[in-house]
C-alpha cells in the first residue's frame, strides 16, 4: 500500500478533518504514516487564524518541494482554511503542488484523486452536502465529533466565516450513531466540536439543541465522558447549563471566549455582548454547576485598544476568576473588517508588552484555580504514561500527574491531590 502523511495545523476541527481525509484515502489503498519522509502522498491541512500559521504551511511546502526533486512521483497537496480564503493561485506559486482543496471540498476528494492533472477545487459560497464518510480516528482516550461547522457571527477580526462558511449543523441521528460507534471502539471520552457549538440545530427543521444532543448521548450505555467546545457567550442557554449540571457523563467544563474585557472593544470586534453580560453568564454557570472550570480566549492589541481598555481585560479575568485563558496578539486577516482599520493598529512592541503582562495574569489565575483542588479527591482519566508516572485529566479539565504501576491509558482512577503548580496537579491513588 502507498503511504500518506498529513501535517495538521490549527484547531480540533482541522484535526477532525484530517481524520476524515485519512478515512477517504484508505479506500484508495493509502496507509497512514507518521513519518513524512516515508510518504508517497504529503498533505498539509492548514489554519488561517493568524499569519504565522499560514507562513508555517508555506514553509512546510517548501521543504516537501525539495524532497520531490529526488522523488518525482511524490504527490503533494494543501487543504484546509488557507486555500479556502486566498485569492492567490497556489498551483502557480508552488509548481510542485499536485492538489489544492478547501474545507468545503473534503467529500469531493474521491473524484479529485481520479484527476490525472494538477487540480484545484475550492467552493466559496456553496458546500458539498455531507456524505457517509468514516473517520480514521487516532487511537487515544478521546474522539472528536464535529456537530456544526461554520460561523454566522462575523467578528471583525475573524476569518472563519470566509474559510468555513455559514453555520451548518449535522443531523442529530448521524451524530448519535457516530457516538455509539465511538463507544464500541473503546474511546472513553467524546468531544462535540463546533466553531459555535451552542448554535447547533438552529438551521435544522426540528431545531434540536446542543442540550438535546448531550442528553441523548448521556443515555448511551458505558463509562465515558462528554465534552463540547467552543461556546459563544450569548448562545449559552439555561437549558444547556441545566443539562451540564444534571447529566453525569457531561463534563463540568465550559470554554467561553471573551476576547476582551472592555465593552467598547467588544463592540468594535462585533462581539454581541458587553463586559457585564459576559460576567453574568459566568456567574450563572458557577452558581449552578459544582466545581466547574471556565476557560476563555483573549486577543491583545486589537486596533485602537488603549492601555486602560487592556487593563479591563486583566480585571475581567480577576473579577470572574477565569480558570485559564488562551491568549494571542492581534493579527490582521484578509477579508476581515478589522484588517482595514489601518490607522488604529497597535505597534508590535506594545502588543508584545501587553501579551507578556496578560500571560503572567493567566498563569497566576491558573495556579490559583489549581490550588483549590489540593486535598480533594478527583476522578482522573489516564491519557499518558511514562514508566510508572501517569498523566490524566479530570472532568473539569485539570491535568493530574500521579505515580502507579497498576493503571493504564484509558482507566478511570480516583486520586487525592497533594500539591498544585501552574500547569498541573500532583496526587496519589486512593
Amino acid at each position: 500500500m502507498k503511504k500518506v502523511y498529513i501535517e495538521t495545523l490549527g484547531c480540533q476541527m482541522n484535526k477532525s478533518d484530517s481524520e476524515r481525509i485519512y478515512a477517504i484515502l484508505s479506500k484508495f489503498d493509502y496507509k497512514k504514516t507518521n513519518e513524512p519522509k516515508e510518504a508517497d502522498f504529503l498533505i498539509v491541512n492548514t489554519c488561517s487564524i493568524r499569519q504565522l500559521s499560514e507562513e508555517k504551511a508555506y514553509s512546510r511546502l517548501g521543504v516537501w518541494g525539495k524532497w520531490k526533486k529526488n522523488k518525482p512521483e511524490l504527490k503533494i497537496a494543501i487543504c484546509g482554511c488557507l486555500p479556502q480564503h486566498t485569492d492567490e493561485d497556489l498551483l502557480k506559486r508552488f509548481p510542485y503542488l499536485d492538489l489544492v482543496f478547501g474545507t468545503q471540498n473534503i467529500y469531493e476528494l474521491p473524484e479529485l484523486l481520479k484527476e490525472e492533472k494538477r487540480t484545484k477545487s475550492i467552493k466559496k459560497k456553496e458546500y458539498v452536502p455531507e456524505k457517509d464518510v468514516d473517520f480514521m480516528r487516532e487511537k487515544s482516550v478521546n474522539a472528536w465529533i464535529p456537530i456544526i461547522e461554520g460561523c454566522n457571527n462575523f467578528c471583525t477580526y475573524c476569518i472563519v466565516p470566509f474559510t468555513r462558511g455559514r453555520e451548518r449543523s449535522r443531523k442529530p441521528e448521524v451524530i448519535i450513531n457516530e457516538a455509539k460507534e465511538i463507544i464500541k471502539q473503546g474511546f472513553q471520552e467524546i468531544t462535540l466540536l463546533g466553531q459555535n457549538v451552542d448554535s447547533y440545530g438552529k438551521d435544522l427543521e426540528d431545531k434540536p439543541t446542543l442540550a438535546y444532543l448531550l442528553r441523548e448521548i448521556n443515555k448511551l450505555e458505558g463509562k465515558f465522558r462528554i465534552r463540547f467546545v467552543t461556546s459563544y457567550p450569548t448562545d449559552i442557554t439555561d437549558e444547556l447549563i441545566e443539562t451540564v449540571k444534571n447529566c453525569e457523563k457531561v463534563c463540568n467544563y465550559f470554554h467561553i471566549p471573551a476576547q476582551s474585557g472592555n465593552s467598547a472593544i467588544l463592540k468594535k470586534m462585533n462581539r454581541k455582548y458587553t463586559r457585564e453580560e459576559y460576567g453574568a453568564i459566568v456567574d450563572k454557570i458557577r452558581s449552578q454547576v459544582p466545581d466547574v472550570t471556565i476557560t476563555s480566549d483573549f486577543i491583545v492589541g486589537f486596533p485602537s485598544e488603549t492601555q486602560e481598555q487592556f487593563e479591563d481585560t486583566l480585571s475581567l479575568i480577576d473579577k470572574y476568576e477565569l480558570d485559564y485563558s488562551n491568549i494571542a496578539s492581534y493579527s490582521p486577516r484578509p477579508h476581515t473588517v478589522a484588517s482595514k482599520m489601518t490607522d488604529d493598529f497597535i505597534d508590535e512592541k506594545t502588543k508584545d508588552e501587553r501579551f507578556q503582562i496578560l500571560n503572567t495574569k493567566v498563569k497566576e489565575m491558573h495556579l490559583k484555580s489549581n490550588k483549590k483542588f489540593v486535598n480533594k479527591i478527583v476522578e482522573v482519566l489516564v491519557e499518558d504514561n511514562q514508566g510508572n508516572i501517569l498523566k490524566g485529566r479530570t472532568g473539569n479539565n485539570k491535568i493530574v500527574h500521579f505515580e502507579s504501576d497498576k493503571y493504564k491509558i484509558g482507566d478511570f482512577v480516583n486520586v487525592k491531590i497533594k500539591s498544585a503548580s501552574v500547569w498541573h496537579l500532583k496526587g496519589e491513588v486512593i
